[in-house]
């Protein structure tokens, strides 16, 4: 037997990962059980949060598209998010997070505040209406991610894999539900009848840091992409299409690490996000904006 089918027939595809892997990366992944849903559920804890009682900060630039179902994408505006976590370790191999969460809108690629927005579609300038959401109840355990009921979102573990010297931790959300903003009522508003959010997440550390058991917060970077039924505000009322966006960002070691620019932004369209100890009832941005602009 020669020594590639021995090692292959000794260690699997798992082995030959290993064998291939710098040093550093080799000792980490030695020491990471994969195959453990406990240890999974840490790892994920500590990747996307902590697994220690902290709040944890994470910055997105989410950059949003049209896509028309043909063409390509046309640039619509920036987001720039700030996601909050309130995190707790609890029994049986159990995480708890709550979520706060809120993105001020931008001219594309710029901290440049928009107020108001010229839809180039249909030529008319729509009032901006800055995104919150929370909290939110996020469990991550030995069996997955479980999300509270207030929740739309229901991100579903991937694979959690190592690659060369990156622990790589993703997620997908797939779903659909009833507009809450029917055609009749809002014209203008509605994308539909049906809301439909594909999302999908990504969450990288380095091996070696996630491997530690004396660490329950690694540095981690974030990426997601989505692809989302048109926004109320924005008045695309039901035109083929939906929003496409593309976020990257990472965790915060402090606040004091957010981008001034985008700091600017955020205390201009969502200061409620730097008090969150004030933030104390469910916020759906879609729910106020109906209780704001809807009839009567």
């Amino acid at each position: 037997m020669d020594t590639l089918t021995r090692r292959s027939t000794l260690f699997g595809a798992g082995g030959l990962a290993l064998a291939a892997a710098s040093p550093l990366a080799r000792t980490a992944m030695e020491k990471l059980n994969l195959d453990d849903p406990a240890e999974r559920a840490r790892l994920r804890a500590k990747v996307v949060g902590s697994a220690a009682n902290e709040v944890v900060h994470t910055f997105y630039r989410l950059h949003l598209y049209a896509y028309l179902n043909s063409g390509n994408l046309i640039p619509l505006y920036t987001m720039n998010n700030l996601n909050v976590k309130v995190c707790e370790p609890l029994d049986n191999d159990t995480y708890a997070f709550t979520v706060y969460e809120s993105g001020a809108y931008c001219r594309f690629d710029t901290d440049e505040v928009l107020h108001h927005w010229k839809n180039p579609f249909t030529g008319e300038t729509r009032e901006v209406w800055p995104f919150v959401g929370g909290p939110l109840n996020v469990r991550m355990s030995a069996d997955g991610v479980e999300t509270g009921p207030e929740a739309t979102l229901k991100p579903k573990p991937l694979r959690m894999e190592v690659i060369g010297d990156m622990l790589f931790v993703p997620t997908a959300s797939h779903f659909s539900f009833p507009s809450p903003f029917d055609a009749a009522t809002w014209p203008k508003e509605s994308p539909g009848e049906t809301h439909y959010w594909d999302s999908m997440f990504v969450h990288g550390a380095r091996a070696d840091e996630a491997a530690d058991p004396k660490r329950a917060n690694v540095p981690a970077f974030c990426q997601f992409q989505n692809l989302v039924s048109w926004g109320a505000w924005i008045g695309m009322g039901g035109r083929q299409g939906r929003s496409y966006g593309r976020a990257y960002g990472t965790k915060l070691a402090s606040i004091d690490e957010l981008p001034a620019g985008a700091r600017r932004s955020l205390e201009l369209q969502t200061p409620e996000i730097f008090e969150i100890d004030k933030w104390t009832k469910f916020r759906d941005g879609d729910a106020e904006y109906k209780a704001k602009y809807g009839p009567g």
